[in-house]
This record gives C-alpha cells, structure tokens and sequence, in this order.
C-alpha cells in the first residue's frame, strides 16, 4: 500500500481507449508453422516453375541442365514437407491422402526422368523433354483443379 505506481501503469491486462484488444492481435497474426508453410509453397512453385521453364529452354539441343535437376529435388522435398505439415495438423490444413498420394508418385516420375537423363545425356530427345514438361503441367494442374 504505499508509494507504488497506479494499477494504469502496472498492469498489463489494461489498455488504452481505442486500442486493439489481445483477441483481435492474435486474430491479425499468422502463426508460425502457417508461415513456415506459406515459405515452403512459394519454395515448392518456384522448383516447378525452374523445372517447366528449364525443360522448355533446354528443347534445341535437348538436353537436361543441372538446374532441372535442383529444381525437381526442390519441388519434391518441399511437397513433402508440406504434406507432413498438413497431415500432422500443425499447419491447419487438411488434405485429400489420394491427391497427395497422386502428386507424389507425378513428382518421383518426374525426379526419375531427369536424373536419368543427366545421367544418359544421349538418351534425351524432344520427346523426353516433352514428357517431362507434360508431367510437370498434369502435376500443378492436380494441385489446382483437384478438389
């Protein structure tokens, strides 16, 4: 009881006129695994995006450069990434196991093709490519169109 400050100053559980309140602070905010989440979609487009782009640049002479390759691996571990925060429930998500099954065997299809063709240069054709960039669309088009 003495010469302490006002209960204003000291306590935290007050707030000024007008201010927002905790619930509407914690209501504006992302929580963390959201954001971590967020990171590993644009992580996840940009590897399909250097896989397509590569493919298509790389048709004459067709050949697989060692981009396609990081960029496939890229998609492939931040797919999966994704997937594991989705099903654990910590990024407040819920997905369709069929989908996910889905684009996870488009993607280990693609990862084979390009590594075989990095190993086997002579095996790669138009063709090849073609196929690459084909799986590389039907993969982003499930992820779309797929509901």
């Amino acid at each position: 009881m003495g010469g302490g400050a006002p209960a204003a100053v000291t306590d935290p559980t007050r707030r000024a006129r007008g201010a927002p309140g905790p619930a509407a602070a914690a209501a504006t905010r992302l929580p963390v695994m959201d954001v971590v989440f967020r990171i590993l979609l644009v992580l996840h487009l940009l590897g399909w995006a250097t896989v397509l782009g590569g493919v298509l640049v790389s048709m004459r002479p067709p050949r697989i450069p060692s981009g396609i390759l990081h960029g496939v691996l890229t998609a492939l571990v931040t797919g999966v990434l994704m997937a594991g925060l989705g099903f654990s429930g910590v990024a407040g998500h819920d997905y369709d196991h069929v989908k996910i099954a889905v684009k996870t065997v488009v993607a280990l299809v693609v990862t084979v093709l390009v590594w075989l063709g990095q190993r086997r240069p002579e095996r790669v054709t138009a063709g090849y490519l073609g196929a690459i960039a084909g799986l590389t669309v039907v993969n982003v088009a499930i992820a779309v169109l797929w509901r």
